[in-house]
């Protein structure tokens, strides 16, 4: 890890989401690029790269200074953890500089199996306060990619604690803005069944609505991001790595941006100035751009009503600003011929097209090839076996200066020079006529030479005597040697084979599956005398300032176990802890890393909660062994199959939620604006505590959402259906300890919602095996579905 926190290297990490994309970024001058496999990636829309590929990309990029970093940030199913080992097991015998992970799971099996690799936290992992970035940095990781919401003043105080922990932190400067807090969309995997946590987001907030009562046809839909001039801030905040979203982007959009980025970054490191103006980023694609989160400043002009490329609409507002200048007249668009505009537009397509010309130029001769290595064999009876390896000289690559935009990136010739590596036997030849050396055999045992960097483009035989064998042992022996001096003189690591885990039985307590209930009204804790389920008190998103409130309120009910939400950014994480250390409470739940992390810290059994994304068996190891995590809830995205193979720990309990409102998105921003409208210009304190609106937005196919904001919670948008799952009790009950109903009323909007006590009765009596109260309950919530038990992941 390249940690200097006194005088700190500005990184540019770029996106790479093909080879051609790779390359523009390197000669771009990007720092870094991150990069995805065919499969393990959170962009399954890009075109990516192959595993041979990626050696090839990870020599070019080490040639020109500029670090490769993979991206496996999806959450992983149980039955993948063997292939995953396969992939890990090649990826620690290269020189790659780092993965981006997601997956709690994969964070454990890589620190236990494969500690060379260095992990950087995805955005996906939704990092925003400063509790998670002590809890990452156990987990295994050296940096952080913080969560795009958050504004410079939560960036500065996080990167200070991340300083204190050596840990990197990474913000996102430029690119597509996801209207929710990313790692918390399941818009698409609940609507259509394809996972944003598992790279398939089909970009639901792009879609368009039917006109909204304000008049928007695309509410959702946010413009980019850019912090082209905020550089000097976020240096000043102690960021680390200023990242560039754009793995679905083309090579000349990655030039473009990585380019504008390099000369705006050089110049001001070198003049204390910004001397760029940004405007050649507006001749690629973008939405438009915005700095609102980063400033802190939720406002309305943060949503855009077009979803495609908005380059020739910012092209005619600059010719309309031109002809303005020249001619008082000309005032808007109208004043504009339309052979002008057509002109424009014409311009443009034309730069478009040289800039994609150029850049193509510049990056053909770059080459990922395999360097071709030659194996030269000799010997004869009596004497060692020669192997004398012989690598072919290759170039990187060449290109002038200056030819593409100014080409601020990396303008020279690096070149790979040939090399002659002789080897020999311990063991001596002798004659056989069974086993003996051929061309053949030759073949085969060395033919994983060429599995690297290397390519084998001859295997010479002719110096080698006829009839000759060697021990098995000792042609081993040499391939390994030659792989080693291949490998940088580092001797190959072998393959990690997983040992099968053992899988705990539930306690002879815990047979029968116990009902849980979840609240959020004060009013609700009467329902204690109704049942003995363990009952959950979910606490709010955000707080006064110095909140004392739910501390006595937790103490005058100490039935109540309290239920932290996914998103504490702040003053409200500062609250929300202060709660902890005040209450004590014997046993929380909580969706949020942070709070896990101060809950171990100070002795409190915590259980992890749905939002927490829990997927597989290492995920559930990684949170006990490193944190006493003494349960947790298993994702409802999974189906039954996904399920039923989650080995359980040793004195670990097993939850699953039976029955709750199926959460579409959560956001920072608000949905009402574009929706049904608001007098308040911008997003406050007091919107947050106070606003508890709802209403619905429809989409073209006619399937309607609806949107809730409950007081001093984010805004959130939930299926019209209820999750109700009833054939997961029959399915897994040997699975689970516990099944959950959500009985907070949020997301209902103004449906009216079944009487509570009612619903508590009936899932009392399904868990003791009364079936005939499934008509029942499907009766009393007429408005379900259990289509994400069905498709899973």
């Amino acid at each position: 890890m390249n940690s200097t926190h006194t005088n700190p290297k500005i990184e540019l990490l770029a996106p790479g989401g093909d080879v051609d994309a790779i390359k523009a970024a390197i000669i771009a001058g990007a720092n870094a690029v991150y990069c995805g496999l065919d499969n393990f990636n959170a962009r399954n829309r890009a075109s990516n790269i192959s595993f041979d590929a990626l050696i090839g990309v990870i020599r070019l990029a080490h040639q020109y200074d500029c670090e490769i970093f993979l991206t496996l940030n999806i959450v992983i199913l149980e039955k993948e953890f063997p292939t995953l080992a396969k992939l890990l097991s090649k990826l620690v015998n290269t020189t790659l500089d780092g993965v981006i992970v997601q997956d709690i799971g994969m964070f454990n099996l890589i620190k236990k199996h494969f500690p060379t690799l260095d992990i950087h936290a995805s955005t996906q992992m939704t990092t925003h306060n400063v509790g998670q970035i002590p809890f990452l940095k156990k987990l295994g990781a050296s940096r952080v990619n913080l969560s795009r919401e958050l504004n410079l003043r939560e960036i500065t105080a996080i990167a200070k604690v991340s300083r204190e922990h050596d840990v990197l932190t990474e913000v996102f400067v430029h690119g597509s803005l996801c209207v929710a807090f990313s790692g918390l969309c399941y818009s698409t995997s609940a609507s259509a069944g394809n996972s944003g946590n598992r790279g398939r987001c089909s970009q639901a907030c792009r879609e368009e609505y039917e006109t909204t009562e304000s008049g928007h046809n695309f509410p959702l839909n946010i413009k980019d991001n850019s912090a082209f001039f905020d550089l000097p801030a976020l240096i000043e905040a102690g960021v680390y790595s200023f990242k560039v979203e754009g793995r679905i982007k083309g090579a000349s959009y990655v030039h473009t941006v990585i380019d504008s980025f390099r000369k705006q970054i050089d110049g001001f490191m070198e003049t204390g100035e910004l001397l760029e103006d940004g405007e050649r980023l507006y001749k690629v694609f973008n939405r438009d751009f915005s700095n609102a989160f980063l400033r802190g400043d939720l406002n309305q002009s943060m949503f855009i009503d077009n979803p495609r490329d908005n380059s020739k609409n910012h092209a005619i507002e600059k010719a309309v600003q031109t002809e303005s200048a020249n001619d008082a007249s000309a005032k808007d668009v109208n004043r504009i011929s339309v052979v002008q505009i057509q002109e424009v537009k014409q311009t443009l397509y034309q730069e478009k097209n040289e800039l994609h010309d150029l850049v193509r130029e510049k990056i053909q001769y770059l080459s990922i090839d395999k360097i071709p290595t030659t194996l030269v064999f000799s010997g004869e009876e009596g004497s060692c076996l020669t192997l004398t390896i012989k690598t072919h000289g290759l170039a990187a690559g060449q290109f002038e200066s200056g030819a593409v935009q100014g080409g601020s990136g990396k303008d020279s010739l690096n070149t790979i020079a040939p090399k002659t590596i002789t080897l020999r036997s311990e063991g001596v030849l002798s004659k056989s006529e069974k086993n003996a050396l051929d061309e053949t055999l030759l073949e085969k045992r060395f033919r994983s030479l060429g599995t690297g960097e290397y390519g084998i483009a001859d295997l010479d035989v002719t110096q080698l005597g006829t009839g000759l064998s060697l021990p098995f042992r000792d042609v081993t022996a040499l391939k390994n040697e030659a792989m080693k001096q291949l490998n940088g003189e580092q001797s190959l690591i072998p393959e990690v084979i997983l040992p099968k885990l053992t899988s705990y039985p539930k306690s002879e307590a815990d047979k029968q599956p116990a009902l849980s209930l979840l609240i959020c009204d004060e009013a609700d804790v009467h329902l204690a005398d109704e049942t003995d389920a363990d009952i959950y008190f979910k606490l709010p998103d955000a707080y006064k300032r110095n909140c004392t409130k739910y501390v006595g309120f937790l103490k005058d009910n100490p039935r109540l176990i309290p239920w932290f939400p996914a998103v504490l950014i702040g003053k409200d994480y500062d609250v929300a802890v202060n709660i902890l250390e005040q209450v004590m409470p014997p046993l929380i739940i909580t969706n949020n890393t942070g709070i896990a992390f101060k809950a171990n810290e100070l002795g409190i059994k915590w259980i992890a909660g749905p939002f927490l994304n829990t997927t597989n068996s290492y995920a559930l190891m990684a949170m006990k062994e490193d944190f006493d995590c003494h349960g947790a809830f298993i994702s409802n995205e999974l189906n039954r199959m996904q399920m039923k193979n989650i080995a359980r720990p040793e004195n670990f309990k097993l939850f699953y939620s039976i029955y709750h409102p199926i959460l579409l998105m959560t956001s920072r921003q608000c949905f009402f604006q574009q929706s049904v409208g608001c007098e308040k210009p911008r997003i406050d304190n007091g919107c947050m505590l106070s606003c508890d609106k709802s209403t619905s937005i429809t989409n073209m196919k006619g399937m309607s959402f609806a949107i809730d904001k409950q007081k001093a919670g984010y805004p959130s948008i939930y299926n019209e259906d209820q999750f109700l799952n009833m054939e997961v009790m029959n399915d897994l009950s040997d699975l689970f300890d516990g099944f959950m109903i959500d009985l907070t009323n949020i997301g209902a909007g103004d449906k009216v919602s079944p009487d509570k006590v009612a619903l508590i009765r009936q899932f009392e009596q399904l868990l003791a095996g009364d079936k005939q109260v499934e008509d029942t309950l499907n009766s009393m919530v007429p408005a379900s579905t259990v289509s994400q038990y069905h498709a899973g992941l």
